[in-house]
């Protein structure tokens, strides 16, 4: 029987026996005679590897499902204070390996890509910047926590920020600007204490980029999220073609959303509401939506069918939203276990439909791709990771009737399209505000709102605040956990975005090859960098001016 993952456990590794096993690691290297000799030490690295990975990965999940419980706090402190003693040893040996005479006949046997993450690792780390390391980890679990731990009051109960959602898509208006108002207020109330934590964490990450050597913490960041062939100037071609092409669509869709649901002005409590009646919601609760999810698996097939079998026996999904529980969706892969966990917050609405298919991408890929050379190319970098997650967004459109009904259904395609051109120009306001406060890593906190408010009014020119405290404070940013856990992460999804939207103009044409080359996609895992997984699925690269020019073509005629 596979392992159950509720009843899943791993220890600690010992850090005093790994020590060993690294220095016995470097003298197998420097003792080396041949490539073969290398890649056989590179198989035992990587179960040494592995070893910590799967605490680590374990060790964040527990503390995420229940961020009230001491026993996983104190283990996940524990996991933030000695990872960057775990972090060093690796990038000794990653270096080690990179100064290798046999490095060109190794690359040779597995892809150059390997190598080119383990140089972003290299240039991102020192035992100068260990103390920062746990800085920033507190912080972020600060952030997690005060967020979790979030119990707004509204109608006759108390709720998390994630259960306040099913409010959201409420057809009546009073409703959704009371949901708004209520979340808001939180928001506002604990704006000292997120500003607090930002501000430390800004200036946590300027001291490491200092100690690394670099000016500014982009450049850091940048490394950090292994951006492999493109930097800064690219991702700012990609934002103004975003904010030339993609704004004046967005525009005109908030102005007919308006007219739809009969409103002279879309406010922000409108905005994800698309129809007098409200917005289709799936029509049953978290273990009918397993089943449904199950059918539409079987008949999809390409592998998609046996592998949701198998993550519902080994128990590797937690989807339903409660207290204590931390927000947002993810997956990760366990590599001794063997396989991908995913993590939800159900709450009633469509966004349960788009986040279990969006996680399920990510663990399907990973399961796709676990038999690789070496577990860090089990994992694409981020920008590519996520072309993965939401093409399978996409990918179910024809089994959407499962969930929804058949009218139901097509509107919920219509508003699942809308929602992604809104959000480009969202996630590329992110985007542009992380650049500017990390160019100014001493701006005060009201700095730091005025430049969302200019970056706001440059993507996002339709949004209208009204009496919300936060919102219109400037403080919306505050409420991506992105910003405060992920610094650049963020222009991951509209990169990949760019991706998805090419596979679902594709899937309208020619469905089954088109679900080929997305499961060809998932088995590549990291083997190629970005550019070069774009191009084996034949994907145009968003660093291209007109990149958008087709899809959005599509889009337009789609919602015409």
């Amino acid at each position: 029987m596979p392992t159950y993952f509720p009843e899943y456990a791993v220890a600690e590794p010992d850090l005093a026996l790994t020590e060993k096993l690294y220095a016995d690691f470097h003298q197998r290297l420097a003792e080396a005679e041949s490539a073969e000799d290398c890649l056989v030490l590179i198989r035992d690295w990587d179960a040494v590897l592995c070893e910590f990975k799967e605490w680590a990965n374990l060790t964040g999940i527990r503390f995420y499902q229940d961020t009230t419980n001491e026993e996983y706090e104190a283990a996940k402190e524990r996991m933030d204070e000695v990872a960057p003693k775990f972090t060093d040893l690796e990038t000794r040996l990653k270096q080690a390996f990179l100064d290798s005479p046999f490095r060109a006949e190794i690359e040779a046997s597995t892809g150059s890509q390997l190598f080119n993450k383990w140089q972003c690792n290299t240039r991102s780390f020192s035992p100068a910047i260990e103390g920062d390391l746990i800085a920033e980890s507190s912080l972020q679990s600060q952030f997690t926590s005060l967020t979790a731990g979030a119990k707004i009051p509204f109608q006759d109960g108390e709720y998390s920020i994630a259960e306040m959602n099913q409010f959201f898509d409420d057809a009546d208006r009073g409703v959704r600007k009371a949901s708004y108002l209520a979340r808001s207020k939180w928001y506002a109330d604990n704006a000292p204490e997120l500003d607090r934590i930002y501000d430390e964490l800004v200036k946590v990450r300027q001291s490491m980029a200092e100690k690394l050597g670099y000016e500014k913490f982009t450049e850091l960041g940048y490394q950090r999220m292994t951006r492999i062939g493109y930097g800064p100037e690219e991702v700012t071609t990609f934002r103004n073609e975003v904010r030339d092409k993609v704004v004046p669509l967005a525009a005109e869709i908030a102005a007919q959303q308006a007219k739809n649901i009969g409103v002279d002005e879309l406010m922000y409590w409108d905005t994800s509401v698309y129809s007098l009646t409200g917005n289709p919601a799936p029509l049953g609760d978290h273990d009918w939506m397993v089943e449904q999810a199950t059918e539409m698996f079987a008949e999809m097939g390409n592998g998609l069918d046996t592998f949701f079998e198998e993550m519902k026996a080994r128990g590797a999904m937690d989807l339903k939203s409660r207290n204590g529980k931390a927000g947002g969706g993810f997956c990760e892969y366990l590599p001794k276990f063997g396989f991908p966990f995913i993590f939800a917050n159900f709450n009633g609405t469509r966004g349960d439909v788009d986040v279990f298919s969006h996680e399920m991408g990510h663990a399907f890929q990973s399961y796709s791709s676990r038999n690789q050379i070496m577990s860090d190319l089990i994992w694409p970098t981020t920008e590519a990771c996520e072309i993965h997650s939401m093409a399978l967004e996409f990918l179910t459109w024809p089994h959407m009737d499962k969930f929804y009904g058949g009218d139901a259904a097509e509107e919920l395609r219509r508003i699942h399209l809308t929602t992604f051109i809104h959000f480009l120009p969202y996630g590329v306001a992110i985007d542009h505000f992380q650049h500017l406060v990390y160019e100014a890593p001493d701006a005060t906190p009201e700095e730091r709102n005025k430049m969302w408010q200019e970056v706001e009014a440059t993507y996002l020119p339709w949004h209208c605040y009204g009496d919300l405290p936060h919102e219109s404070s400037g403080r919306r940013w505050q409420q991506k956990q992105h910003v405060y856990n992920s610094p650049f992460y963020y222009i991951d999804y509209c990169l990949a975005l760019t991706g998805a939207l090419q596979f679902w103009s594709k899937s309208r044409k020619d469905f089954d090859g088109t679900m080929s080359a997305y499961t060809e996609l998932c088995h590549l895992g990291g083997s190629l960098d970005y550019t070069g997984l774009l191009k084996s699925a034949g994907l145009n690269s968003p660093f291209s001016k007109g990149c958008l020019d087709d899809v959005i073509a599509d889009a337009k005629a789609y919602l015409a």
